[in-house]
């Protein structure tokens, strides 16, 4: 497996991700914001799946785990947002604890720069904080405000920021 294309591949997967999730959180239409966020989880599962390989090749293990982790998250995601929001929301809770999981234990290893690492842990909290509100009784969609509405720039500057590191800072990793 060649450097090059696994990381353009992953970081093209970050940046779809990215740009297609924040796009379906404030389309109208039922149906084009069930397929942007259909082709944005498609994207973040291949490019968590070729960076957990990288990584694990090259002796990052922890952040290895921590993007199956997220390959996991996103494809439960994926299925609670896909149809009606609200009749997935124990999935979705359940998604957003995982990518609570992942975000964190990506975000406190030194794979990535600082600024990246921040935004990974206040998502993660946020993510954090949507799963323990869903799991309680409070039911939460993906569109829910605040949380966690507010929680996808700090993830989307999360995703973006992983994307930019791959291409740009390649000799980090």
């Amino acid at each position: 497996m060649k450097k090059e294309p696994v990381l353009i591949i992953a970081a093209v997967g970050f940046l779809t991700g990215c740009i297609l999730g924040m796009a379906g959180s404030f389309v109208p239409s039922d149906i084009i914001r069930n397929i942007l966020w259909a082709i944005d989880s498609c994207g973040l599962i291949l490019a968590a799946a070729l960076l957990a390989l990288y990584l694990s090749k090259k002796g990052y293990d922890i952040a290895a785990a921590g993007f199956l982790i997220f390959a996991i998250a996103e494809s439960i995601v994926f299925f609670s947002c896909a149809g009606e929001l609200n009749a997935n929301i124990p999935a979705f809770g359940t998604g957003a604890c995982l990518w609570a999981l992942s975000l964190a234990v990506i975000s406190f290893q030194k794979v990535f720069p600082l600024f990246v690492r921040g935004t990974g842990i206040i998502s993660a909290l946020l993510f954090a904080v949507t799963a323990f509100q869903i799991f309680t009784g409070h039911p939460a969609t993906a569109l829910t405000k605040p949380l966690p509405f507010f929680a996808y720039p700090f993830y989307a500057a999360t995703l973006a920021g992983w994307a930019w590191n791959l291409v740009y800072r390649k000799g980090s990793i």
